[in-house]
Parts: structure tokens; C-alpha cells; sequence
């Protein structure tokens, strides 16, 4: 089975700066080669699936204007027109898996947003579905920290999501290393990680293993400094009444302004570590003797 770690390509078309961007796919790249594993950068070009990209096709989607962000519901329309499209968490998920690669890394999952300009329901993100679903391996660094963490939280123990705290005992909120809420397991290393998979896959469950890790020690933000600035970008938001889909990169970009290159500093290494820890997952998956698949 070969080792390889699917990496979504929101992240680089719409989640972090030029050239911050660029940079960040490049080391999470790196990080996973360093590994013994085989990136996947995932995203549609001309409305082609890509599933591993070329670096002159990570420069064009770092820097280009038109490409168009991509959950599941815009797969097929990205495809039948030929456009170019960065994948989303969810998207990446399901194009992964139907390429054989079970083992995915990102920044921070989407789940259930804070209510704003006073919307009756919650909004929640397909990724969540995507991941009560599709039966992989997801590492992360938990929710991004603009959501309802609670509510997330609680939609993934009711979707069947086994939610892993990868050496900690809490699920860390993005930026932060803890959210306060507790993990279903501990893992500490790759290889219970992996027992922890395949024990799902003998049960027949759907769904994903959720692997969180904390952003490492030198960059974690503390609660009471983010959650200030956030609670600022939230009335900001409702003052401008943004639909759901500009929502997330809008909280993300003030986020950014407010806590400076403290935050671009966060959500680089976290990226970089958690392609670290998925490819030795990947390593150690593939070393086992019975497939996934």
C-alpha cells in the first residue's frame, strides 16, 4: 500500500495570503517527503481532477484571482463548465478516497458556525458530513476557532466521528491548543493510530477517524487573546450581512489583522505539523498487513 497524505488546496487559493500561501504548500510538501510519504495536493483544474499537483500548478492556483472555492455541492458544476477550483476539507475527502488515499491533513475542519445577523438555523459545514461519511484518516487541528466549538463538537459524537487527540487529552481549537472539550481517545503515537482505524474498518462503521493535534508550543495562541479579536470580527461580519460561504475566510482575514503575524505564524506551522504527523500515519498504514481498502 503506498504511503500517501491528501493536502485540500483552499488553504492555498483562499485561506492564507500570497505569498504566505504558496510557501505553506511548498513546506507541507516538503514535511511530507522528509516523511517517506507522497503529497497529494488535491484540486480541478480546467475542470480536471487533480489529485497531486506539479509546482508550476501550485504557483498558478497561489496566485491566480478566479479560482473558485470547492465543497461537494460545486464538484460537479466545476467539472462540467472546466473550471479551476480549490478544494475544501469535505471535497478533498471524498476525491481522496476515490483515489485510494485514506489518510488526508489540514489546517482546521469546518463545523457549525456562530450565529450571526440573526439567522434562525446554524449553519453547518459539509465537512462534517463528509466526515460522519467517508470512512478515512483526518488529521487536524481541530475546528477552526471561529465556529460554535460546543455544537461541532457535538455533531461529530452524533455523526460517529471518533474524534483522536494526538498526544493530548483535549480537542485544540486551531490556533489554540485546547478548546476545553474533551477527545473520545489518546493516541500518542502513529501506530495506535492506525490500530484505532482498522479496528473501525473490521466493524463496518462509516465515517472517519478525526485526528487532533495541538499547534506546536512555540506558536499557540491563548484563548484570552484570540477570543477578543474574535468576538470583534463576528460584529463585523453581521454588520455586513455576508452570506455563509464568505463567512469563514472573512472571520479567518480579520483574525489575521487583529492578532497580527501571530496568527500567520500559528496557522503555517500547525499546517506543516500536522503533514508531519498524517505522513507517518500514512507510513505506519502502510506498513500493515491488512488494507483499508
Amino acid at each position: 500500500m503506498d504511503a500517501a497524505v491528501a493536502l485540500e488546496s483552499t488553504v492555498i487559493a483562499h485561506g492564507l495570503p500570497a505569498p504566505h500561501n504558496l510557501d505553506a504548500a511548498r513546506r507541507c510538501e516538503a514535511a511530507i517527503r522528509a516523511e517517506g510519504a507522497r503529497p497529494c495536493t488535491i484540486a480541478i483544474l480546467k475542470g480536471q481532477v487533480r489529485v497531486g499537483l506539479r509546482p508550476d500548478e501550485l504557483r498558478r492556483l497561489a496566485a491566480a484571482s478566479d479560482v473558485r472555492k470547492v465543497s461537494l455541492r460545486d464538484l460537479p458544476v466545476v467539472v462540467a463548465r472546466g473550471l479551476d477550483g480549490a478544494t475544501t476539507v469535505a471535497a478533498t475527502l471524498h476525491l481522496a478516497w476515490r483515489a485510494g488515499i485514506p489518510v488526508m491533513a489540514t489546517g482546521g475542519i469546518g463545523g457549525v458556525h456562530r450565529r450571526v445577523d440573526g439567522r434562525p438555523a446554524a449553519d453547518i459545514s459539509a465537512d462534517l458530513e463528509a466526515l460522519a461519511r467517508i470512512p478515512a484518516i483526518v488529521v487536524c487541528s481541530g475546528p477552526k476557532i471561529i465556529l460554535d466549538l460546543e455544537a461541532t463538537r457535538e455533531q461529530l459524537e452524533t455523526r460517529g466521528v471518533t474524534v483522536v487527540g494526538y498526544r493530548t487529552d483535549t480537542m485544540p481549537a486551531f490556533y489554540c491548543a485546547t478548546s476545553g472539550l474533551p477527545v473520545d481517545v489518546r493516541c500518542d503515537t502513529p501506530e495506535e493510530v492506525v490500530a484505532l482505524y482498522r479496528a473501525r474498518m473490521r466493524l463496518g462503521l462509516p465515517g472517519a477517524v478525526l485526528v487532533t493535534v495541538p499547534p506546536p508550543d512555540r506558536v499557540a495562541l491563548p484563548p484570552e487573546t484570540v477570543l477578543p479579536a474574535l468576538e470583534q470580527a463576528l460584529r463585523d461580519a453581521e454588520s455586513q450581512q455576508l452570506r455563509a460561504e464568505a463567512l469563514t475566510p472573512f472571520l479567518l482575514a480579520r483574525l489575521r489583522e487583529r492578532l497580527g503575524s501571530r496568527a500567520l505564524q500559528a496557522n503555517i506551522a500547525l499546517l506543516e505539523q500536522n503533514a508531519i504527523v498524517a505522513a507517518r500515519i500514512a507510513r505506519a498504514l502502510a506498513k500493515s498487513a491488512v488494507s483499508p481498502l
